[in-house]
Parts: structure tokens; sequence; C-alpha cells
């Protein structure tokens, strides 16, 4: 599949960070260079870019409560597994195990989760979100952390005050794992993450944006 020239340039750069942050610390676990989070509203069909990302990419699945989850869960399962890409559910590990998804990926609110998560499915590839240092430093039990937003970014994260390159290093100083970069990051400014500790990078709007069908 070839791909465009904004996908090829978030995919290249999300492996070389990829590649830098396990030169220094190699993580417990494989991690997915680059994250697609899906969204119920921004993105509708999730299954379409999920298609179309590069093997070893990762999804994160959330739902929010929508009633056709678990359609949309099994969807974004054949694509994946088709794409050699991985899949994670947002906070709902009972629809992670319907759906035989790879991993779960816990919100701020969540991180206490990890722990019992952890436990019970250790083959799980465990991720949350952490937005300020006291949660980045306090998140226990993951195998990676999610830091944002990094650059001024839209949905949730549109009220939250951008990190920037120089508050993403201060927090992924703190963090007990390793952690991607996830906020208004796009094939234009990625690259501005080179040299930041990112293991990675993850999006919405961009990724669905680059790897349009």
């Amino acid at each position: 599949m070839t791909l465009t020239e904004d996908a090829d340039a978030l995919w290249r750069t999300a492996t070389a960070l990829a590649r830098a942050a396990a030169a220094v610390s190699p993580p417990k676990k494989p991690l997915p260079p680059l994250l697609f989070f899906t969204d119920p509203a921004r993105t509708p069909r999730p299954w379409e870019t999920a298609a179309r990302l590069p093997a070893g990419a990762g999804v994160v699945f959330r739902h929010f409560g929508a009633t056709d989850a678990l359609e949309t869960g099994l969807r974004l399962r054949a694509a994946t597994k088709a794409a050699g890409v991985r899949l994670m559910v947002g906070l709902d590990a009972d629809l992670a195990e319907r759906i035989s998804a790879d991993g779960v990926h816990l919100p701020e609110r969540a991180l206490s989760a990890a722990y019992a998560l952890s436990g019970r499915r250790p083959d799980w590839l465990l991720t949350g979100t952490a937005h300020g240092l006291e949660t980045a430093r306090g998140a226990r039990d993951l195998d990676a952390l999610v830091l944002s937003p990094v650059f001024p970014a839209g949905g949730a994260s549109a009220s939250k005050a951008a990190l920037g390159i120089d508050g993403f290093k201060a927090l992924r100083a703190h963090a007990p794992c390793p952690a991607y970069a996830l906020g208004g990051v796009n094939a234009g400014n990625a690259a501005e993450l080179l040299g930041s500790g990112a293991c990675g990078i993850a999006g919405v709007d961009a990724m669905q944006t680059a790897f349009r069908p």
C-alpha cells in the first residue's frame, strides 16, 4: 500500500522516535510507534483508517458509550488483524475481551485500574493518559503513558493548555514508563518531537486525514 505524503511523514517520525526511545530504555513489551485514537463523532468510520495503517501501528478504540460499540469494535478487529495492527479498547475491558483486542487504554480518571488489569491479563498492552506532572509521576502498572496535549488540540483537549515540547520533555522525564505524544500532532509538526524522548506519536484527526481511503 502506498502511503500519502503526510502518512509517510508521520510513520517515519513515529518509527524514528520509537527506535531512539528503545535504545535508551527498552520497553517491557513491543510498542506500536503510532497510535490512532478513534472518536464516534470525529472518526465515524474508523475501520477504514485502521485498514490503511502500516503493520505494527496501533488503534485505540474509544466508543464513549455508543450503542454500536460492539459492531464497530468487531469491524475494527477484522481490519486491524488484516493490516497487522494492534487494537486496544478505551476503558472497556469487557468489550476488549469480547472482540479479542490486544489491550486496554485507560483515561486519566481510571489509571488506578491498571493494577488489576495487569494481573488479570498480563498479555495485554496497557496504556493510559496523563495531562499533568502528578499523574504522570504516579502512573503504575502501565506499558506506556500518553501525554497530552503537546500542541493546541481539538476535541476534549481543546480547553487544556498545550504542553509544548519542553513541557512534554518535563513530564516524560518523570514518567515511570515510555510515553507517547498526543494532541495537535500532525505531519507538519511531528518532527519537532525528535529528541523529546517520546516513544511514538498518537492522534485522532491527523491520523484519519493522513491515512485516508
